[in-house]
């Protein structure tokens, strides 16, 4: 079925550019996430804080203080034009401390290409 296709195709998209994400994090890639970020991207933060994608790219530019940052679980879901993705993380922390978070993150497509638009961390 052509649906299927569609859908396995988007998956395997999605899920790559779930690793991007979580890599582009543990990196501090700005430039990947000026590509994969939409416009009118907007992030929560775990303090509480609302950022933009300028103040993210900002927030990301800053020395990484984790390593081994992985996502386990990831759930992802296509709804149409929309894919919400669920994961939890793993790091390690500048002391040592093994860490767990989880983030959901909603992905749309525009254009044929799909982008972030929203992202939400815990830790």
């Amino acid at each position: 079925m052509k649906g299927d296709t569609v859908i396995q195709s988007d998956l395997e998209v999605l899920t790559a550019l779930n690793r991007d994400y979580i890599q582009s994090v543990q990196d501090g890639d700005v430039q990947r996430f000026e590509e994969i970020l939409a416009d009118d991207f907007l992030c929560s933060n775990p303090d509480g804080s609302l950022v933009d994608k300028n103040q993210f790219l900002v927030q990301t530019a800053r020395p990484v203080t984790i390593t081994s940052l992985e996502a386990q679980e990831v759930k992802v879901r296509i709804i149409g034009d929309v894919a919400i993705i669920h994961a939890r993380t793993s790091y390690t922390t500048a002391d040592g401390t093994q860490r767990y978070g989880r983030y959901t993150d909603v992905w749309a497509r525009r254009n044929g290409k799909w982008l972030a638009v929203s992202a939400h961390g815990t830790r």
